[in-house]
């Protein structure tokens, strides 16, 4: 299903994330790597107890990150995240973290000490709405060399709501102009929140709108390929 929607988009790479369902056990995750080739990335989920046999085997199916989820049903939250991170800092690997970002201000400094490159995901998801202290801290984190901001689910922090959500846009426009070379944009397919038909959304509608919020056609390009092809550990384009 999800090369179908490759193929919508015109996508010839992704990165596939561990689902929260999935908790701790990247066996699925691994065996969709093998079924995509070398097409697919992974970032799965790690604690501070795995062991390095373990990440060599991951790294050897195809995983390059780890994932902090610190909102209901994620597995591995803030508590570990700088055991983590040491992890996968090791590792060569990145870090997806997500957590409620209105708490981002007092968040910062273990978010800047992090070792690991790193993406703030889904716009931040600040739930309380952005303010200007909260777009500070991302630009500064982004400033700080390790950090990448990902375009993704704008619908699920959003306040105003769609089909354009301007609450997110308006964030979006402003740390896209601030930093074109830090963003990546993800699908968020397959959308698990939708509970029906109607409410499901339009991946080419959310793509281009989030390539709507960058300045110009360079920076959608690293967005789409340059920069997400670096971070991953994709050969170049």
């Amino acid at each position: 299903m999800y090369r179908e929607t490759m193929r919508w988009l015109g996508l010839d790479a992704v990165v596939v994330t561990q689902g929260n369902a999935h908790g701790t056990d990247n066996a699925s995750l691994l065996a969709c790597l093998a079924q995509m080739g070398d097409c697919a990335r992974g970032v799965a989920v790690i604690t501070p107890e795995t062991t390095e046999a373990e990440i060599a085997r991951l790294s050897e199916g195809g995983i390059v990150g780890a994932r902090i989820m610190d909102l209901p049903g994620g597995a591995v939250g803030l508590d570990a995240l700088e055991a983590v991170d040491a992890i996968a800092a090791d590792a060569g690997w990145m870090l997806a973290v997500q957590f409620d970002g209105s708490a981002l201000p007092e968040l910062e400094p273990r978010l800047a000490a992090l070792k690991s490159r790193w993406v703030l995901d889904h716009h931040a998801k600040i739930f309380v709405g952005a303010t200007s202290a909260h777009v500070d801290v991302i630009k500064r984190l982004l400033d700080g060399g390790r950090c990448w901001f990902k375009f993704a689910g704008c619908y699920e922090s959003s306040r105003s709501g769609g089909p354009d959500f301007p609450d997110i846009a308006e964030v979006a426009r402003e740390i896209g102009g601030h930093a074109p070379d830090r963003i990546v944009w993800g699908t968020n397919w397959p959308h698990n929140a939708a509970q029906k038909t109607k409410d499901y959304p339009d991946d080419a509608h959310l793509l281009d709108l989030a390539m709507s919020w960058l300045p110009d056609d360079e920076a959608r390009r690293m967005t789409l390929v340059d920069t997400p092809r670096a971070l991953y550990g994709f050969a170049p384009a």
